[in-house]
């Protein structure tokens, strides 16, 4: 395989994202780039963005939007704001203290990998539906040589095993995990100390390259190739995914200008906490659409097995629902259920569309049985096919909710979080889950359903009066449920090895403090997804919250103040800020947790900005908090 079986940009710019097909183009190829000039902000922000940003490099400061505020422009900006209501709905969330840090592009290469989404490393259920997306910005242009971020469009609804596999344990799902093994990571793919010639480095011939082409053509997955995100210019946009294999990339001009010429990259966490809620889209010919102007390939190559998955999430993206039933061969999708090893992902996964696109009773009964199958890529697909359903699969959920086997009672809570309606059976049996399993990693599933469930009933009205027993459920876990301290630090080993244990089945993070007294390095799947889920659920206002309201703002102002969890204390403040400033309803409801906000972000000892600004703060007033800090730093 050569250079030219990527599918990098042309020399003259890369073919930027129309708002015209944004939806479209993000429910197939999963990444769209948002060009500066749409962005809507002055310009020369982007550059004082990078100058501030080399400052804060050179002088080995921690960089964050209270150093660069003008980041803050940027997500607020009228063209990412529009595009990502487009893609993740109204009052999108992103999550707290979590890589909302710059990278900076270097000799080493990173392998193929899913992020988890947050917070940081800890195992999260992958939604196929835009619940969860990664906003990347890069302030200055990056030349194809600069080390673009390398990513693999259309291969966001295929995976691999991660229950047993350990490979996978931690949530940064791998195509190549040996790379990490074999110790490729540590070698500098370019650079003074890369072993390769400058010449293979340029033409991209070293084994490090060669590797990381094999790793995705190998899959057999339909339209899969290696995108390098480049040319782009100064101040451009990539959204795309949490479901996408991507990699950080090795630069390949010349080292020497790297110390003055640094890459930066920005990364933002973004999640959905509205329903969509428009008409129904018209069908799209995808086989139709010709070249992609991005990545160069042809839509005609692709599978029905990937146009069926495209079809579903265009349609839901625009309603909240299934699109129009279709026939099938449904005796031959149950046997295309069952393919075998990984190249066969594609056909699992397609199948279970298909057969959800039926809506028949035959239908149903293939993909519960696939739920309960053996094999975690048969219950993948089918969990994903219910999901696709609908409604029409809740009693197929619930009923695997009592499931003796984790792996299918998690799985039960991940579709019920993804498709059912917030009943009282749908409610009752989240909620025990969260309560009383045994299993963290399904605990911490059932805490993601309930606020899942509840954005559902608050945008559709059925279950809408449990809505508020959602967020009390929530918040009695957090009553129960521990910090433990980072599993890295626990094992001793890189995030990327840890293993399970007695006490927790699933990953649950590194642990990080950022050098504050306030914070241990501690983490809790569960409690950090119970406050995920109640920053969704506070985003509709404290009207939703009914009787529970004054439990819930002290529960989570409790949590803000002392929690030792940077992340809780993070998503804790920022639930708090939406029942504050989102929406109209109950004033002195929002007066009062107005009032609580100020005093906690004043007591504080460090700040995430960018998910306050997303939750109502004004940037007038976190100018002020700014300042305040600035004051108290002077010497």
């Amino acid at each position: 395989m050569t250079a030219d079986d990527s599918a990098p940009a042309s020399s003259a710019g890369l073919a930027y994202t129309k708002p015209a097909t944004l939806i479209r183009d993000f429910a197939s190829r999963g990444l769209v780039v948002l060009a500066p000039e749409d962005l809507g902000i002055p310009p020369e922000i982007h550059e004082i963005i990078y100058e501030k940003e080399k400052a804060a490099f050179n002088a080995k400061r921690y960089i964050t939007a209270s150093v660069i505020p003008e980041i803050l422009d940027v997500i607020d900006s009228p063209g990412v704001v529009d595009a990502c209501n487009r893609l993740v709905g109204m009052n999108w969330a992103i999550v707290p203290f979590t890589h909302n840090t710059p990278y900076v592009s270097g000799s080493r290469d990173q392998h193929w990998h899913k992020d988890d989404n947050g917070p940081y490393n800890g195992r999260r259920h992958r939604h196929h539906h835009a619940v969860q997306i990664e906003m990347l910005y890069y302030p200055q242009a990056v030349a194809p040589d600069a080390g673009p971020t390398a990513a693999v469009p259309y291969s966001q609804y295929w995976a691999q095993n991660h229950e047993e596999n350990n490979d996978n344990f931690a949530g940064a799902d791998h195509l190549d995990f040996t790379y990490q093994i074999d110790g490729m990571e540590r070698v500098p793919a370019s650079g003074p100390k890369s072993p390769y010639s400058l010449e293979d480095i340029v033409a991209q011939r070293t084994a490090h390259d060669v590797r990381m082409r094999d790793a995705v053509t190998g899959t057999g997955w339909p339209l899969v190739r290696q995108f390098e995100a480049a040319p782009l210019k100064a101040g451009s946009v990539v959204l795309y995914s949490h479901n996408m294999y991507h990699r950080g990339n090795h630069r390949r001009d010349d080292w020497r200008i790297w110390p003055e010429q640094p890459r930066f990259m920005w990364r933002f966490w973004l999640y959905r906490t509205t329903e969509p809620e428009g008409d129904a889209p018209e069908e799209v010919d995808w086989h139709g659409l010709g070249i992609d102007p991005l990545t160069g390939l042809d839509y005609a190559e692709a599978a029905d097995d990937a146009t069926v998955a495209w079809r579903h999430h265009y349609h839901w993206m625009h309603t909240g629902r299934p699109p129009a039933r279709r026939s099938h061969d449904t005796k031959r999708l149950q046997a295309q259920l069952q393919t075998r090893h990984d190249a066969g992902e594609p056909q699992r996964i397609g199948a279970a569309y298909k057969l959800a696109e039926t809506r028949t009773e035959d239908a149903i009964r293939a993909l519960g049985e696939g739920l309960h199958s053996e094999r975690e890529t048969v219950r993948r697909a089918a969990l994903y096919g219910l999901i696709a359903l609908g409604e029409r699969a809740t009693e197929t959920l619930l009923g695997a909710c009592d499931s003796p086997v984790k792996w299918v009672r998690r799985a039960a809570l991940c579709g019920l979080g993804d498709a059912a309606p917030l009943t009282e059976a749908v409610f009752a049996a989240v909620a025990e889950r969260l309560r009383a399993d045994e299993s963290v990693y399904v605990r911490s599933v059932a805490a993601t359903a309930l606020g899942c469930i509840g954005r559902r009933g608050s945008a559709t009205g059925m279950g809408k009066s449990l809505v508020q027993a959602c967020a009390a459920a929530l918040a009695a876990s957090l009553a129960r449920e521990p910090n433990r301290i980072g599993m890295n630090i626990a094992q001793g080993r890189s995030i990327k090895f840890v293993r399970p244990t007695d006490e927790c089945d699933v990953c649950e993070g590194i642990g990080i403090d950022y050098s504050v007294d306030r914070f241990k390095r501690v983490r809790s799947a569960v409690r950090e997804n119970a406050l995920w889920s109640l920053v969704i659920l506070c985003s509709h206002g404290p009207g939703m919250l009914g009787d529970e309201l004054a439990g819930i703002v002290k529960t989570l102002s409790d949590v803000a103040r002392e929690d030792e969890n940077v992340f809780c204390a993070g998503s804790a403040l920022d639930a708090l800020t939406r029942l504050a400033y989102i929406g109209a309803d109950d004033m002195p409801s929002r007066e009062k947790a107005g009032a609580l906000v100020a005093e906690i972000v004043r007591d504080m000892p460090i700040h995430s900005w960018e998910p306050m600004l997303r939750s109502g703060l004004s940037r007038r007033a976190i100018t002020a908090c700014l300042a305040a800090e600035a004051e108290i730093e002077r010497p």
